[in-house]
This record gives structure tokens, C-alpha cells and sequence, in this order.
């Protein structure tokens, strides 16, 4: 199939197109296919191919077979043979006969957005949650407390990842006072699309519906309503829901892994698990997206590196004086520009590790090399 043919390929609905059609000429003429990752369970993978769905082996593929520099890779040797787990939203190069009978994901293709957060053993290491995702649609229930740290920290990954935010309330039937919930989201999220709707009345839905665009993801806490709103999306009831606690509005977890779908109108669907833990892995331009007040403020400080603490011609104190800004946002950014930093510093630390014990087993090599180069003599 030529370029010039990929809006009519099959995969067209799942976001195919003639710049990712260009990026696979040559894994076709290595006798592969193009297939988008749909959902990935222990070892095995759920992929859409031109043929339609198929069953795959979803071994881990090396990092060469994506960009350098890629969010998922591995930035000490992006190139070399760190292995990557393909995630739901990849583009991946099929083999068809793999060595198990059934097709094997033999590469994958540049990421071009990663939500990538950190693992859930908190070491050094991130963990892709959806890949190639156009538009991150960041839940919040209105029938619960508004936790609106929990919505910046969200708001940062969605900005880290190269995608476009969007925060829905939720619930809106269940809101007290949904205008002013509204008016405190969208005072902590400067720049992105705050909407309401309820997916149980239909209210709201079609606004929804239009600020959304390409590869929509789902992220949010269980409970949040992510799973009705994506059958609201959707037109049917295709994902299962759970009831929620009353007492605290949380709930279980009724999606138990990733998955992507098409949506009636065009674009394509990820519903998410809820998250519990949502740790920062190395978010800096995210948080400079999400705290872009706070960090118009600090360019008017007086000293360069004012750490908004106690500094005299301090722009950020002042405004938080004046009630220009909410203490409870500066101490939001604070919190997570620490978090930020130790996990940037782990990182390092994995990587200075990997460095030496790289050179390591060289230097061990050669020792070995010379000492068989005596024995020859």
C-alpha cells in the first residue's frame, strides 16, 4: 500500500496516516504489518491490523526500534539493547508467523506522545500508561470533594506527555454548586478546556464530545466516572462500571487494564484503570505547563533563583499577598516541583549506575582478551 493509500487502509479509523505510513516502508519490506496496540494482558496483546483484530505475542522489543530520545526509552542508551514493552495506543511492526504460531510484535514505531509516570515500586524507572495519544481527558468527579492537587498533578503529566489536556467534571447532576467547582478548576488548570456534563442525564455530553479530538485517553481516580462517560462517548455500554462509596466517592476498580476503541464520531477511545498513586517521573516542562501563573510571576522576582520562601522583591509572595494567587497553589507547586526533582535525581543515579557497570564489563572484557593474547605467545 503507498502512501498515497494509507487514508484508505483499514487502520485509517484508529489514526493511521501517511506520515506513519511513510515510517513503516521499510518494516514492510521486511514482511511485517502495521497493527495499533489495543490492549496488552501478561505476555499477549490485543492488536487491530488491516485484517482486522488479531491475537499477539507482546514480548519486549529493543529500544533501537523507537526514536532516540523517545519518553519511553532508555535515555542512557536509547540506541542500544534496552528492551521496551509495547502499551496500549503503540503503532507496532507485526511478524505474522512468530515463533509460537500466532503473530509477535517485532517492533515499534516513534512514539509521538507517552504518558509516562512513576512505577508503582517508585524506583527509577517510568512506566508508560498510553502511547500516541492526542487528547488527555482528565476526570474529577463533582459528586466528591474537589481535590484539585490531585488535578494539577494529572494536568502535569497530560502536559509532560505531548498531548492536550482537558479536564471533565463529572457528575454535574450530583453537583451542589457545579458553576463554582468549575470556576475553581479552571482557576487551576490556566490554558486548558474545563467542561462539566453527567453521563448518567446526557447533560453536557456533545460539549464533551467536542474538545475532544484524535486518540482520547481517560485518566483519573476510581470513582471518578471514567468508565460511564467512556459508554457515553461511545454509544453503548462497553466498559463495566462499579458503584461508589458514599462515604468517600471512591471506587474499585472496575477496569482492570487499558484498552482502546473507536469512537462513533471518529478518533479512537483509551479508557485507563483509576489511579491511585499518580508519581511525577521527570516533568519539568508539565509543571511549567500546569503552574503557567505561578511561573509568569517568578520571571518578575527580583533575584533569578528566588525560591519564593522568604526573598525580598519577591513577585510570587507578593501576589499571594495581594490574593492575586492561592497559597494553597503555590504550596501545590512547591510540593511537586520537589517531587520532581527527587525523581529526577534517581534517575540520574540509575543512570551514572548503568554507565559504569557498562565500562565495567568492557574493561573486564579486554582484561580477558589480554590475558588470552599472553597465553598465544
Amino acid at each position: 500500500m503507498s502512501s498515497a493509500s494509507a487514508g484508505s487502509s483499514p487502520l485509517a479509523v484508529y489514526g493511521w496516516d501517511t506520515t506513519l505510513e511513510n515510517e513503516f516502508t521499510s518494516h514492510r519490506a521486511a514482511g511485517l504489518i502495521p497493527a495499533r496496540v489495543a490492549a496488552v494482558d501478561r505476555g499477549l496483546c490485543d492488536v487491530v491490523a488491516e485484517t482486522g483484530p488479531l491475537r499477539a505475542s507482546a514480548g519486549p522489543v529493543p529500544a533501537s526500534s523507537l526514536s532516540p530520545g523517545d519518553p519511553a526509552g532508555d535515555p542512557a542508551d536509547p540506541a542500544g539493547d534496552a528492551a521496551v514493552a509495547p502499551c496500549t495506543g503503540d503503532w507496532a511492526a507485526l511478524r505474522p508467523d512468530g515463533p509460537d504460531g500466532r503473530p509477535a510484535v517485532a517492533a515499534l514505531l516513534p512514539r509521538r506522545t507517552a504518558i509516562v509516570r512513576s512505577s508503582a515500586s517508585r524506583d527509577s524507572r517510568g512506566q508508560v500508561l498510553a502511547a500516541n495519544v492526542d487528547t488527555v481527558a482528565i476526570a474529577v468527579s463533582l459528586a466528591a470533594r474537589l481535590d484539585l492537587g490531585r488535578m494539577e498533578r494529572l494536568l502535569a503529566l497530560a502536559w509532560e506527555s505531548g498531548a492536550r489536556p482537558v479536564v471533565v467534571l463529572t457528575k454535574s447532576d450530583r453537583a451542589p454548586d457545579g458553576a463554582d467547582a468549575e470556576a475553581q478548576a479552571a482557576g487551576a488548570a490556566p490554558g486548558v478546556d474545563v467542561v462539566s456534563c453527567s453521563a448518567a442525564t446526557g447533560d453536557g455530553v456533545d460539549v464533551v464530545r467536542a474538545v475532544l479530538d484524535g486518540t482520547v485517553v481517560l485518566i483519573g481516580p476510581s470513582g471518578a466516572g471514567k468508565s460511564t462517560l467512556g459508554n457515553a462517548l461511545l454509544g453503548e455500554e462497553v466498559l463495566a462500571t462499579g458503584a461508589v462509596r458514599e462515604q468517600d466517592g471512591k471506587g474499585r476498580h472496575t477496569t482492570v487494564r487499558r484498552e482502546l476503541l473507536p469512537l462513533p464520531g471518529g478518533g479512537v477511545l483509551i479508557d485507563t484503570p483509576g489511579l491511585r498513586g499518580v508519581g511525577l517521573f521527570e516533568a519539568s516542562e508539565g509543571l511549567e505547563r500546569t503552574f503557567a501563573d505561578v511561573e509568569e510571576l517568578a520571571a518578575r522576582c527580583r533575584f533569578g533563583d528566588c525560591a519564593h520562601h522568604a526573598e525580598p522583591g519577591c513577585a510570587v509572595l507578593a501576589a499571594v499577598e495581594d490574593g492575586t494567587l492561592q497559597r494553597r497553589r503555590l504550596d501545590s507547586y512547591r510540593k511537586l516541583l520537589r517531587e520532581n526533582e527527587w525523581a529526577a535525581s534517581r534517575t540520574d543515579a540509575r543512570l551514572r549506575a548503568e554507565r559504569d557497570n557498562r565500562w565495567k564489563t568492557i574493561r573486564k572484557a579486554q582484561r580477558q582478551m589480554y590475558k588470552e593474547r599472553g597465553r598465544d605467545r
